[in-house]
């Protein structure tokens, strides 16, 4: 849902500003959650699925208000501090969640919808529009779509460049996502709490990196090399999960690869840079669908050679699907590496001010 509707909820908030978007979504998302929370059939449950994906893909319009609100050169670092937001949400959620669910089962979903009603009441007051009338667009299905939104980003080389080097990273990534679990239990016998505090710990570093380090490393060395740095910081984590012997290994291999949450802010700005003032929101569109088509098929994918490598027939190798991610990020780094040679200064980038 969110790779079919970022594009429309991008395009939307191009068209008619970010504040009523981001508002009007996070209010139905609220709603949904208590449709969950009640829901008396799986049928239910899965339409409050679909429903939690199309307005999840606000995302696109939340990252669009600072591009609307940040000098290009700042860009990065205020990203950044939306993804380490972000990570936050990823480490405290599931605690959260996991501590209300040993009450009553639907119990998370009654808060979620609190916060998500609560979060839009609270924006009604605070948030103020940051896309001015003059430079927004009219809102066309031609490009908010999947396939439109892309037509229209491979006119911008380095952005489409960037966008591939997302997917190929985003699929590698995948493999935690997707195996993490299965892994850790069969190779080290990990209960279900050393299995979230992992979680949590990679959570932390996301927000210790990108929350506070990325803007001062893009300031100091720019977003070209920030973006290599972390990818070749990150890039052994994969083979220490791969062939980790003993847990430790794998708890350097969490820290090593959070270290690498330097990347996708600088690949934020960088793109930014190069996309219209009014097409903020559809370049943020682009972003989250490409996001999102990884998590269709990664999983697939991930838990396929997890599944041929961990059973007693053949080659008995469960690291398996941390060297398809190694291989996937090695390809991604070389088209960053290629995209980046194409990257020239903005001229005259000048500050939008909030």
């Amino acid at each position: 849902m969110q790779f079919l509707f970022a594009p429309i909820i991008g395009g939307l908030s191009d068209s008619v500003g970010r504040r009523p978007v981001l508002l009007v979504t996070l209010f139905i998302l609220g709603l949904d959650y208590a449709m969950m929370a009640w829901a008396p059939t799986l049928f239910w449950l899965f339409l409050g699925r679909i429903m939690a994906g199309i307005m999840g893909a606000s995302w696109a319009a939340a990252n669009s208000c600072i591009a609307d609100v940040a000098s290009p050169e700042e860009r990065g670092k205020y990203f950044g501090i939306m993804g380490g937001a972000g990570a936050s949400g990823f480490v405290v959620g599931p605690a959260i969640g996991g501590l209300l669910g040993s009450v009553d089962v639907r119990l998370p979903f009654i808060i979620a919808a609190a916060l998500a009603i609560g979060g839009a009441i609270a924006g009604h007051f605070l948030l103020k529009e940051t896309l001015p009338t003059q430079r927004r667009r009219a809102f066309t299905l031609k490009r908010a779509n999947p396939l439109g939104t892309l037509i229209q980003m491979s006119r911008l080389p380095v952005v489409m460049g960037f966008l591939t080097v997302i997917f190929f990273t985003q699929l590698a990534g995948q493999s935690q996502m997707s195996v993490w679990t299965y892994h850790t239990k069969l190779v080290f016998e990990w209960s279900e709490l050393e299995i979230g505090l992992s979680v949590a710990l990679f959570g932390v570093i996301l927000v210790i990196v990108q929350g506070g380090l990325t803007g001062k490393v893009i300031a100091r060395i720019g977003p070209e090399r920030t973006a290599m740095l972390g990818f070749f910081i990150s890039m052994p984590a994969y083979y220490l999960f791969a062939f980790a012997s003993a847990s430790w290994v794998m708890v350097l291999g969490v820290v090593i690869g959070g270290l690498g949450g330097l990347t996708f802010p600088a690949l934020q700005q960088m793109m930014s840079e190069r996309v219209d003032e009014d097409a903020q929101g559809e370049l943020q569109g682009a972003i989250a669908s490409t996001m999102s088509i990884t998590s269709i098929f990664g999983p697939i994918l991930m838990t396929g050679v997890f599944g041929a490598f961990a059973d007693k027939e053949g080659v008995y190798f469960p690291g398996a699907p941390y060297l398809v991610a190694a291989a996937l990020l090695l390809i991604g780094v070389l088209l960053a590496a290629w995209t980046i040679r194409k990257v020239s200064p903005i001229p005259n980038a000048e500050a939008v001010q909030p």
